[in-house]
């Protein structure tokens, strides 16, 4: 399920466009036509990357804490019902949840970063741009964090995240270079398209933590009775 990353960053790279795309035209080195313009974009995209791979960290960390607990199956579920309500809840709930959690006092820092980075033309800067970007709220990165949750391991998840991260790079590097490159309606198009993304991805979390026996879907998991092998054991013959 780790490639899974992969093909929703890149399926929804087009919403990446409307919300980040922004940011990506209006970096630094604009009027540049050398290799630092180039690698500043480069940096840039490499720090959203870093970003998603280390929240996908902080994701494998909690979801390995479950499957240690023996609730694999109990994590994939939870992971596709996550995903469901990111796609139904409406924004104003989002943004009176990040008031409750004190996330909006984190984002507004966020926000004064990127204007500072913003103003210095160093070609670090851009990674720094990039890594704070990542940071930026962003319902379609919820829902990828969410399939993080079920990945195999702490190594899994931010792999899962970095492929992600990495389906979303040609379209935003691309963008970085020319924002005429992709006309709005096509935009809008895609927009459209990822909740059933999405949905389709939820879909086949639940489905495989349903353990239906279905090979590489939707496997059985075998549970193994250490409990009942250690009184085994202590029995007398």
């Amino acid at each position: 399920m780790i490639w899974a990353g992969f093909l929703f960053g890149l399926l929804g790279s087009f919403h990446c466009v409307g919300m980040c795309g922004p940011i990506a035209m209006a970096l630094p080195f604009g009027g540049s036509s050398g290799w630092r313009y180039y690698a500043g974009r480069l940096l840039y995209n490499g720090g959203r990357i870093a970003t998603y791979a280390s929240l996908g960290a902080l994701a494998g960390a909690f979801g390995q804490s479950l499957q240690m607990a023996g609730l694999q199956q109990t994590v994939s579920i939870v992971s596709g019902i996550l995903i469901l309500l990111l796609l139904v809840l409406p924004a104003a709930s989002k943004g009176k949840a990040a008031s409750i959690l004190g996330t909006d006092k984190v984002m507004a820092w966020v926000r004064r970063k990127l204007g500072y980075f913003f103003q210095k033309n160093s070609l670090g800067s851009l990674f720094m741009v990039g890594m704070l970007n990542g940071l930026l709220p962003c319902g379609f990165v919820y829902i990828a964090l969410a399939g993080a949750i079920s990945a195999p391991g702490l190594g899994g998840a931010m792999g899962y995240m970095a492929l992600f991260g990495l389906g979303t790079f040609p379209l935003m590097f691309l963008v970085s270079l020319s924002g005429k490159l992709i006309s709005l309606k096509v935009r809008g198009m895609f927009n459209k398209a990822v909740p059933y993304v999405g949905m389709t991805l939820a879909i086949l979390f639940i489905v495989r933590g349903l353990g239906l026996g279905i090979p590489y879907l939707s496997p059985k998991v075998v549970q193994t009775a250490q409990h009942t092998t250690e009184m085994s054991c202590c029995k007398k013959p």
